[in-house]
Protein backbone atom coordinates (compact mmCIF):
# COMPACT_ATOMS: atom_id res chain seq x y z
CA UNK A 1 0.00 0.00 0.00
CA UNK A 2 1.45 3.55 -0.64
CA UNK A 3 1.89 5.44 2.14
CA UNK A 4 0.57 9.30 2.08
CA UNK A 5 3.73 11.72 2.12
CA UNK A 6 3.13 14.27 5.07
CA UNK A 7 5.04 16.87 6.05
CA UNK A 8 4.68 17.48 10.28
CA UNK A 9 4.48 20.88 11.77
CA UNK A 10 4.46 21.05 15.49
CA UNK A 11 5.63 22.92 18.80
CA UNK A 12 5.83 19.39 21.37
CA UNK A 13 3.43 19.42 23.61
CA UNK A 14 2.11 16.87 24.98
CA UNK A 15 -0.25 16.51 22.58
CA UNK A 16 1.94 16.96 19.54
CA UNK A 17 3.98 13.88 21.10
CA UNK A 18 1.33 11.61 20.72
CA UNK A 19 0.46 12.44 17.53
CA UNK A 20 4.04 11.91 16.73
CA UNK A 21 3.61 8.39 17.65
CA UNK A 22 0.24 8.05 15.66
CA UNK A 23 1.49 9.31 12.57
CA UNK A 24 4.72 6.97 12.66
CA UNK A 25 2.82 4.07 14.83
CA UNK A 26 0.53 3.63 12.13
CA UNK A 27 2.55 2.79 9.36
CA UNK A 28 0.53 4.72 6.96
CA UNK A 29 2.38 7.66 6.36
CA UNK A 30 5.65 8.97 4.15
CA UNK A 31 6.88 11.38 6.83
CA UNK A 32 9.36 13.87 4.93
CA UNK A 33 10.47 16.10 7.77
CA UNK A 34 9.21 17.57 11.11
CA UNK A 35 9.34 21.27 11.06
CA UNK A 36 9.14 22.83 14.43
CA UNK A 37 7.34 25.87 15.74
CA UNK A 38 6.77 28.18 18.94
CA UNK A 39 4.40 27.51 21.00
CA UNK A 40 3.49 25.17 23.67
CA UNK A 41 6.89 26.33 24.65
CA UNK A 42 10.21 28.19 22.78
CA UNK A 43 11.86 27.28 19.62
CA UNK A 44 14.75 25.59 22.11
CA UNK A 45 12.61 23.44 23.54
CA UNK A 46 9.71 22.30 21.48
CA UNK A 47 12.69 21.45 18.49
CA UNK A 48 14.62 19.54 21.53
CA UNK A 49 11.46 17.50 22.56
CA UNK A 50 10.76 16.87 18.69
CA UNK A 51 14.12 15.12 18.68
CA UNK A 52 13.46 13.31 22.06
CA UNK A 53 10.13 11.68 20.62
CA UNK A 54 11.90 10.64 17.34
CA UNK A 55 14.58 8.94 19.48
CA UNK A 56 12.33 6.95 21.85
CA UNK A 57 10.20 5.75 18.40
CA UNK A 58 13.71 4.69 16.92
CA UNK A 59 12.84 6.57 14.04
CA UNK A 60 14.61 7.93 11.38
CA UNK A 61 12.95 11.09 10.40
CA UNK A 62 14.83 15.16 9.90
CA UNK A 63 14.28 17.57 11.61
CA UNK A 64 13.86 21.22 10.48
CA UNK A 65 14.07 23.90 13.70
CA UNK A 66 11.15 26.69 12.60
CA UNK A 67 10.48 30.25 14.08
CA UNK A 68 11.44 31.72 16.85
CA UNK A 69 8.26 33.76 17.30
CA UNK A 70 5.14 34.89 15.59
CA UNK A 71 5.00 37.06 12.03
CA UNK A 72 4.19 40.32 13.89
CA UNK A 73 3.74 39.34 17.46
CA UNK A 74 5.47 38.35 20.58
CA UNK A 75 5.72 34.67 21.43
CA UNK A 76 3.26 33.44 24.04
CA UNK A 77 3.59 30.20 24.96
CA UNK A 78 1.73 27.17 26.90
CA UNK A 79 3.51 26.47 29.99
CA UNK A 80 1.29 26.33 32.35
CA UNK A 81 -0.32 23.54 30.60
CA UNK A 82 2.44 21.31 29.33
CA UNK A 83 5.33 22.52 31.58
CA UNK A 84 8.72 24.16 32.03
CA UNK A 85 9.85 21.66 29.12
CA UNK A 86 7.33 22.02 27.53
CA UNK A 87 6.22 17.77 27.98
CA UNK A 88 7.13 17.38 31.27
CA UNK A 89 6.47 14.35 32.71
CA UNK A 90 8.22 10.88 31.59
CA UNK A 91 11.74 10.61 31.25
CA UNK A 92 12.69 10.79 27.70
CA UNK A 93 16.05 9.80 25.94
CA UNK A 94 18.32 12.36 25.33
CA UNK A 95 18.16 12.65 21.15
CA UNK A 96 20.54 10.54 18.95
CA UNK A 97 20.10 12.73 16.37
CA UNK A 98 20.92 16.61 15.76
CA UNK A 99 18.62 19.01 13.87
CA UNK A 100 19.08 19.61 10.14
CA UNK A 101 20.96 23.07 9.12
CA UNK A 102 17.93 23.69 6.72
CA UNK A 103 15.14 25.98 8.02
CA UNK A 104 11.96 24.59 8.14
CA UNK A 105 10.58 27.09 5.39
CA UNK A 106 13.77 25.96 3.17
CA UNK A 107 12.99 21.96 4.26
CA UNK A 108 9.68 22.68 2.77
CA UNK A 109 10.53 24.44 -0.16
CA UNK A 110 12.94 21.33 -1.20
CA UNK A 111 10.78 19.14 -0.02
CA UNK A 112 7.91 20.00 -2.08
CA UNK A 113 10.22 20.79 -5.08
CA UNK A 114 12.00 17.57 -5.22
CA UNK A 115 8.82 15.45 -4.65
CA UNK A 116 6.96 14.05 -7.83
CA UNK A 117 3.50 13.60 -5.79
CA UNK A 118 1.40 15.85 -3.80
CA UNK A 119 2.47 16.66 -0.29
CA UNK A 120 -0.09 17.02 2.72
CA UNK A 121 1.37 19.04 5.80
CA UNK A 122 0.17 18.68 9.02
CA UNK A 123 0.71 21.83 11.33
CA UNK A 124 -0.96 21.20 15.56
CA UNK A 125 0.68 24.63 16.50
CA UNK A 126 0.93 28.14 15.85
CA UNK A 127 0.99 28.20 11.79
CA UNK A 128 4.07 30.87 11.40
CA UNK A 129 6.11 28.17 9.35
CA UNK A 130 3.23 27.23 7.30
CA UNK A 131 2.79 31.00 6.34
CA UNK A 132 6.02 32.05 5.77
CA UNK A 133 6.88 29.24 3.40
CA UNK A 134 3.18 30.43 1.54
CA UNK A 135 4.88 33.98 1.14
CA UNK A 136 8.01 32.82 0.80
CA UNK A 137 7.39 29.88 -2.32
CA UNK A 138 4.04 31.06 -3.80
CA UNK A 139 4.73 28.55 -6.92
CA UNK A 140 4.98 25.59 -4.97
CA UNK A 141 1.50 26.02 -3.03
CA UNK A 142 0.23 23.50 -5.75
CA UNK A 143 2.47 20.68 -4.40
CA UNK A 144 0.52 20.79 -1.78
CA UNK A 145 -2.49 18.16 -1.75
CA UNK A 146 -4.07 19.60 1.60
CA UNK A 147 -3.19 21.37 5.18
CA UNK A 148 -4.83 19.05 7.73
CA UNK A 149 -4.40 21.20 10.82
CA UNK A 150 -5.28 21.15 14.96
CA UNK A 151 -6.36 25.27 15.67
CA UNK A 152 -9.28 27.75 15.80
CA UNK A 153 -12.55 26.27 16.95
CA UNK A 154 -16.19 27.77 16.19
CA UNK A 155 -18.16 27.84 19.18
CA UNK A 156 -15.42 28.13 21.92
CA UNK A 157 -11.56 29.06 23.07
CA UNK A 158 -9.34 27.92 24.98
CA UNK A 159 -7.22 31.08 25.83
CA UNK A 160 -9.91 33.82 24.81
CA UNK A 161 -13.87 33.10 25.60
CA UNK A 162 -13.80 33.08 21.29
CA UNK A 163 -9.80 32.05 20.29
CA UNK A 164 -8.07 28.48 20.48
CA UNK A 165 -4.10 28.87 21.22
CA UNK A 166 -2.89 27.60 18.01
CA UNK A 167 -5.06 30.98 16.17
CA UNK A 168 -3.81 33.08 18.96
CA UNK A 169 -0.24 32.74 18.97
CA UNK A 170 -0.26 33.73 15.39
CA UNK A 171 -3.06 35.26 13.74
CA UNK A 172 -1.84 36.86 10.90
CA UNK A 173 0.08 33.17 9.73
CA UNK A 174 -3.24 31.48 10.45
CA UNK A 175 -5.44 34.24 8.27
CA UNK A 176 -2.32 33.45 5.23
CA UNK A 177 -3.07 29.79 5.50
CA UNK A 178 -6.74 30.11 5.77
CA UNK A 179 -7.17 32.45 2.65
CA UNK A 180 -4.16 30.63 0.63
CA UNK A 181 -6.45 28.40 -1.54
CA UNK A 182 -4.99 25.32 -0.25
CA UNK A 183 -7.33 22.66 0.82
CA UNK A 184 -7.95 22.54 4.68
CA UNK A 185 -8.97 20.39 7.07
CA UNK A 186 -9.84 22.05 10.31
CA UNK A 187 -9.37 20.13 13.87
CA UNK A 188 -10.44 22.81 16.25
CA UNK A 189 -11.61 22.92 20.17
CA UNK A 190 -15.06 21.52 19.01
CA UNK A 191 -14.48 18.12 17.97
CA UNK A 192 -10.62 18.20 20.19
CA UNK A 193 -12.54 18.73 23.00
CA UNK A 194 -14.32 15.67 22.72
CA UNK A 195 -11.40 13.48 21.72
CA UNK A 196 -10.76 12.79 25.51
CA UNK A 197 -8.65 10.45 27.40
CA UNK A 198 -9.57 9.68 30.13
CA UNK A 199 -8.12 7.72 33.50
CA UNK A 200 -9.25 4.20 32.31
CA UNK A 201 -7.47 5.23 28.88
CA UNK A 202 -4.12 6.16 30.45
CA UNK A 203 -4.05 3.05 32.39
CA UNK A 204 -4.33 1.19 29.36
CA UNK A 205 -1.47 2.89 27.45
CA UNK A 206 0.60 2.03 31.17
CA UNK A 207 -0.30 -1.56 30.55
CA UNK A 208 0.93 -2.14 26.84
CA UNK A 209 4.43 -2.78 28.12
CA UNK A 210 6.79 -0.95 26.26
CA UNK A 211 8.68 2.10 26.32
CA UNK A 212 6.22 3.74 24.33
CA UNK A 213 3.27 3.34 25.96
CA UNK A 214 4.68 4.26 29.41
CA UNK A 215 5.51 7.50 28.03
CA UNK A 216 2.13 8.17 27.06
CA UNK A 217 0.55 7.53 29.89
CA UNK A 218 3.06 9.36 31.78
CA UNK A 219 2.89 12.36 29.37
CA UNK A 220 -1.09 12.17 30.25
CA UNK A 221 -0.74 12.26 33.62
CA UNK A 222 1.01 15.19 33.84
CA UNK A 223 -1.70 16.15 30.91
CA UNK A 224 -4.76 15.75 32.72
CA UNK A 225 -3.63 17.40 35.90
CA UNK A 226 -4.54 20.92 34.43
CA UNK A 227 -7.55 19.84 32.35
CA UNK A 228 -8.90 18.13 36.00
CA UNK A 229 -7.64 22.05 37.36
CA UNK A 230 -9.28 23.79 35.04
CA UNK A 231 -11.73 22.11 32.26
CA UNK A 232 -13.68 20.42 34.86
CA UNK A 233 -16.77 20.36 32.37
CA UNK A 234 -14.87 17.83 30.87
CA UNK A 235 -15.70 15.40 33.83
CA UNK A 236 -12.34 14.16 34.27
CA UNK A 237 -10.92 13.77 30.81
CA UNK A 238 -8.07 15.84 28.93
CA UNK A 239 -8.50 17.07 25.16
CA UNK A 240 -5.80 14.96 22.86
CA UNK A 241 -6.07 17.45 20.76
CA UNK A 242 -2.98 16.97 18.35
CA UNK A 243 -3.65 13.72 17.32
CA UNK A 244 -7.14 14.68 15.65
CA UNK A 245 -5.00 16.00 12.59
CA UNK A 246 -3.71 12.84 11.66
CA UNK A 247 -6.52 10.36 12.93
CA UNK A 248 -8.45 11.98 10.30
CA UNK A 249 -6.08 11.66 7.68
CA UNK A 250 -6.16 7.42 8.27
CA UNK A 251 -10.46 7.64 8.87
CA UNK A 252 -12.35 10.63 8.27
CA UNK A 253 -15.31 8.63 9.02
CA UNK A 254 -14.42 8.48 13.17
CA UNK A 255 -15.33 12.29 12.35
CA UNK A 256 -18.34 14.58 11.73
CA UNK A 257 -17.70 17.07 9.98
CA UNK A 258 -18.94 19.95 6.63
CA UNK A 259 -17.60 22.48 4.29
CA UNK A 260 -17.70 26.12 5.83
CA UNK A 261 -15.55 29.60 5.02
CA UNK A 262 -13.74 30.45 7.76
CA UNK A 263 -11.38 33.45 8.47
CA UNK A 264 -9.53 34.64 10.94
CA UNK A 265 -10.28 37.63 13.25
CA UNK A 266 -7.04 40.11 13.58
CA UNK A 267 -8.16 43.66 14.82
CA UNK A 268 -11.07 42.80 17.12
CA UNK A 269 -10.83 44.00 21.00
CA UNK A 270 -12.22 41.03 22.25
CA UNK A 271 -12.01 38.16 19.28
CA UNK A 272 -8.19 38.67 17.68
CA UNK A 273 -7.07 35.43 16.85
CA UNK A 274 -10.87 33.89 16.54
CA UNK A 275 -11.82 31.72 13.55
CA UNK A 276 -15.24 33.11 12.27
CA UNK A 277 -16.68 29.95 11.17
CA UNK A 278 -19.84 30.77 8.98
CA UNK A 279 -21.45 27.50 10.33
CA UNK A 280 -25.03 28.32 9.25
CA UNK A 281 -23.82 29.97 5.58
CA UNK A 282 -25.10 33.12 6.69
CA UNK A 283 -22.10 34.75 4.34
CA UNK A 284 -23.05 32.51 1.10
CA UNK A 285 -19.07 31.96 0.33
CA UNK A 286 -17.43 29.18 -1.18
CA UNK A 287 -16.17 27.04 1.55
CA UNK A 288 -12.61 26.67 1.84
CA UNK A 289 -12.52 24.60 5.24
CA UNK A 290 -13.93 21.09 5.57
CA UNK A 291 -14.71 21.83 9.40
CA UNK A 292 -15.00 18.89 11.97
CA UNK A 293 -17.16 19.21 14.70
CA UNK A 294 -17.50 15.60 16.13
CA UNK A 295 -15.50 12.28 17.01
CA UNK A 296 -16.09 8.88 17.89
CA UNK A 297 -13.70 8.66 20.79
CA UNK A 298 -13.74 5.12 21.59
CA UNK A 299 -12.63 4.26 18.14
CA UNK A 300 -9.67 7.14 18.27
CA UNK A 301 -8.59 6.30 21.37
CA UNK A 302 -8.18 2.91 19.89
CA UNK A 303 -6.55 3.51 16.93
CA UNK A 304 -4.07 5.76 18.69
CA UNK A 305 -3.41 2.70 20.80
CA UNK A 306 -3.00 0.64 18.06
CA UNK A 307 -0.29 2.27 16.78
CA UNK A 308 1.79 2.87 20.47
CA UNK A 309 1.58 -0.65 21.02
CA UNK A 310 3.73 -1.26 17.93
CA UNK A 311 6.25 0.92 18.68
CA UNK A 312 9.62 -0.09 21.21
Amino acid sequence: MNKLPILIDCDPGHDDAVMLMLAFGSGLFDIKAITTSAGNQIQAKTLTNALKIITLMGADIPVYKGSEKPLFRNLIIADSVHGEMGMDGPILPSPVLEHEPLSAVEAMAKILTESPEKITIVPTGPLTNVATFLLAYPHLKSKIDRISLMGGGAFRGNITPIAEFNIYVDPEAASIVFNSGVPITMCGLDVTHKALVFQKDIEMFRTIGNKSGKVVAELMDFFSIYYRRERPELAGGAALHDPCAIAWLIDPSMFISKPCYVDVELTGTLTTGTTVVDFFDVLKKTPNVEFVYDIDRDKYINLIYDAVRILP
